[in-house]
C-alpha cells in the first residue's frame, strides 16, 4: 500500500500519529489542502486500513499501573495444539497487553501491566504458570521507559 501513498498521505500519517485529536481544518493548514479534500484523504487511509483505529494514549501511573514487565515465553511445541492454546489463553487475560511470536531466546515475547508487585505476582502463579504447554518462562522488570513513541519510523518526504 506504501506505493500508492503519496507525499502528502504520508504527511497526514505522520500528523495524526503525533495528534490524532487534530481537526480537519489544522490538518488541511498544516499539508496545504482545503478541509473537503483532506477530510477525503484522511476516509481513504481509514478505508484502507492504513490507520486502523485512534486510541488515547493513558498516563498508567495516572491510573495505578505501576508496574510493566515484559515475560519471554517458551512452550513445549512437542504438545499438539499447544500454540493455538497458549494464544487463546493470553488473549484472555487482559493485563497482557501486548503479545509477539518471536526468534531466537523464546517463543513469545508478552507485555503485562499491573497495579503492583503482588498484583503481578498472583498473575505469574495463578494464570500465567497455569497455561499448558509452556516450558519456560523469563520476566523482565522495566525500572522506567526512556522511549515510548506511537510515531512509525518511515520517510515522510
Amino acid at each position: 500500500m506504501t506505493d500508492k501513498l503519496d507525499k502528502t498521505d504520508l504527511m497526514i500519517l505522520k500528523i495524526l500519529q503525533e495528534n490524532s485529536k487534530v481537526t480537519n481544518l489544522t490538518l488541511s493548514r498544516k499539508i496545504g489542502l482545503s478541509p473537503a479534500p483532506t477530510l477525503e484523504r484522511v476516509k481513504k487511509l481509514e478505508s484502507t486500513n492504513v490507520i486502523e483505529s485512534y486510541h488515547a494514549h493513558v498516563n498508567l501511573h495516572a491510573i495505578g499501573l505501576n508496574v510493566t514487565t515484559f515475560v519471554l515465553v517458551s512452550l513445549a511445541l512437542k504438545k499438539e495444539n499447544s500454540l493455538k492454546e497458549f494464544q487463546e489463553k493470553i488473549m484472555a487475560i487482559d493485563e497482557v497487553t501486548e503479545c509477539y511470536i518471536v526468534t531466537g531466546e523464546a517463543d513469545f515475547l508478552l507485555k503485562v501491566v499491573c497495579k503492583d508487585i503482588p498484583t503481578y505476582e498472583e498473575l505469574l502463579f495463578k494464570e500465567l504458570s497455569q497455561i499448558s504447554g509452556i516450558e519456560r518462562m523469563k520476566t523482565l522488570m522495566t525500572l522506567s521507559s526512556v522511549k515510548n513513541t506511537k510515531v512509525l519510523p518511515f520517510d515522510y518526504e
